[in-house]
């Protein structure tokens, strides 16, 4: 299994909102960010077979630009387990029931996504893995994700993935 842990794009802040905390929106330059971002990602070249998210809008807008960018046909699905605040072994016990060969992405939120990132690393939650807003990580399992036992592909912070997004769309324009 690959799993790729994708943190939420810029949002609104706190302060500057006045609805809920699961309403906080992405700012235009979260989503222009997490387009190009994602521009980063679908040069990495994978066959996705799931993207989860949180139900939180700003994780939700993130995954649906995901979607459109590298897995047009696939469904955004939420999933309590990428919520905020969710204990990181959830999660991980959620990707343990998925097929061996599955290629996912888990939008979601810091401190939640590094601790998983550290759990299936590491063993345990540790606080020094954090990812940065529109910045990924790529784990790999043999088999099912267990704790431990992931080996890290790659962690990439959201401006290495923007300069990935924008060598290939110059290629692009040079290929024209």
């Amino acid at each position: 299994m690959n799993c790729m842990l994708v943190r939420h794009g810029i949002a609104v802040e706190p302060d500057e909102w006045k609805g809920t905390e699961e309403g906080r929106p992405l700012t235009e330059k979260g989503k222009r960010r997490v387009r190009q971002a994602a521009e980063g990602l679908a040069t990495l070249d994978y066959t996705l077979t799931h993207l989860f998210t949180s139900s939180f809008v700003r994780a939700y807008e993130t995954a649906r630009q995901l979607r459109t960018v590298i897995c047009p046909t696939l469904t955004v699905e939420t999933r309590d387990e990428l919520a905020a605040g969710t204990k990181p072994e959830r999660l991980v016990a959620f990707l343990r029931t998925l097929p061996s060969d599955a290629v996912v992405i888990c939008v979601g939120h810091e401190p939640q996504l590094g601790e998983v990132a550290s759990l299936l690393l590491c063993g345990k939650t540790l606080p020094n893995f954090p990812l940065k807003k529109a910045g990924a990580v790529c784990i790999e399992s043999e088999g099912l994700m267990d704790p431990g036992q992931g080996l890290l592909r790659w962690w990439l912070q959201p401006i290495q993935l923007r300069a990935l997004g924008r060598r290939a769309h110059a290629k692009r324009r040079e290929d024209t």
